[in-house]
């Protein structure tokens, strides 16, 4: 199918566009500040304006959901997020969009106004709404898997780091970074500094959309004007995207840019090899003596069990979660299959059951530092997360010892 580049838009509206077509289908780029009301105010102008059949948003069905239905995690379950794996999810999530809401709070403004000013008005005019962005979960899995192993604990550790931040932005510098210019340098030093960061979070998600457009004008023909409500950082990109993706399989590129590749093999069994050291270790100890067996044995429960409570500590859990944390770590570590963090946390949530108003709250809490300790929910993601730290830290420190020892006697 023929695409065409049109170039900068003339759309009635102060924020940054381009038009291209593809399949018969014109269709304006704009980018917008997340956290403008001013943003905000001309999306919905321009969804109003008759101008266009339908609009696309720089969202994901997640993100979708939690604008159009905010109560929606109130009917989370906690603990079957973590046990499935998704907790350090949560916690990412919560942690990309603190910054966000703050700034947003500063501005006296809801972050994420525009997208919600488009659907609201989309809705209003029966107008359909496409959500063009990839899921957040994938995306954040495909940073993870993007950096590597020695780097990522620091990538957690600085992205929970960046709520301490106390940065101030006036309003008129988020209406300068949609100029173009401040916004790409920034992301321009980002790729230079961390590329492995930069590819899936900025660069993968300029084509994926680009794609999901094109996806969408051979789906619906009929739709010929279609408004697309993006970041203004995204916009350069996608417009050098543009002209790479004619006659190429946008439906194939969406299916691509959506996988997650699998751990490697050495990586799924690190975990095992650790174990299968320490037992080898205590099985050399005690063949040595009872003395030596026993004292590396020692070495393991006091060393994981006690920086798994460390972790429980700085999480401010329940006393009784502490102790549980110190007793369950030596044991959970020699199985990998059952982590620590899940343990601690299911016992924190029984103690401490979390309350309708701490889902309620869990965003508007989480944007400031004192409300991760706070909200109970959250409360059980730290200990979830810092008790599992603990015990991993403790498994490789525990072990190191536990091999020095045994190659030492």
């Amino acid at each position: 199918m023929p695409l065409m580049c049109r170039g900068a838009g003339d759309l009635a509206t102060s924020e940054p566009n381009f038009v291209f077509e593809h399949n018969g289908v014109s269709i304006t780029v704009l980018g917008t500040a997340h956290v403008s009301e001013a943003s905000a105010s001309e999306v919905r102008a321009l969804v109003v304006s008759g101008e266009f059949d339908a609009v696309a948003l720089e969202l994901c069905p997640s993100r979708y959901q939690s604008l159009v239905d905010p109560d929606a995690i109130s009917r989370m379950d906690l603990l079957q997020v973590i046990r499935q794996g998704k907790g350090a999810m949560v916690m990412a999530s919560l942690a990309l969009g603190a910054f966000q809401q703050r700034i947003a709070g500063q501005l006296g403004v809801t972050p994420g106004g525009e997208m919600t000013a488009a659907i609201e008005a989309a809705d209003r005019l029966t107008m359909p709404v496409l959500l063009i962005d990839r899921d957040i979960g994938t995306t954040l899995k495909r940073i993870y898997r993007n950096v590597p192993l020695l780097r990522r604990a620091g990538v957690l550790m600085g992205l929970l780091g960046s709520l301490f931040s106390r940065e101030t932005v006036s309003e008129n510098e988020i209406e300068q970074l949609k100029q173009g210019d401040v916004l790409e340098s920034t992301f321009r030093q980002f790729s230079e500094s961390a590329p492995d960061i930069y590819e899936p979070l900025v660069a993968e998600r300029d084509r994926y959309m680009v794609a999901r457009l094109l996806e969408e004008a051979e789906r619906q023909p009929g739709q010929r004007r279609i408004l697309a409500v993006v970041g203004a950082g995204h916009l350069r990109g996608m417009e050098e995207q543009i002209e790479q993706y004619r006659g190429s399989d946008a439906a194939a590129v969406v299916a691509e840019l959506n996988q997650v590749a699998p751990s490697s093999r050495f990586i799924r069994a690190l975990p095992w090899l650790i174990v299968a050291i320490i037992l080898i270790g205590f099985g050399y100890g005690f063949s040595q003596s009872s003395d030596v067996g026993w004292q590396m044995v020692q070495q393991w429960v006091v060393i994981n069990g006690g920086l798994a409570a460390v972790g429980a500590l700085l999480a401010l859990a329940h006393p009784v979660t502490i102790v549980s944390a110190f007793l369950a770590a030596p044991l959970t570590s020699l199985n990998p299959a059952i982590g620590a963090g899940v343990v601690c946390a299911a016992i924190e949530s029984w103690l401490r059951k979390p309350k309708m108003g701490d889902f309620a709250t869990l965003r508007d809490d989480t944007a400031h530092v004192r409300g991760w300790w706070g909200n109970r929910v959250a409360r059980t993601l730290l200990v979830f997360l810092f008790t599992g730290i603990g015990s991993a830290a403790g498994t490789y420190i525990a072990g190191y010892k536990i091999f020095e020892s045994a190659t030492m006697s």
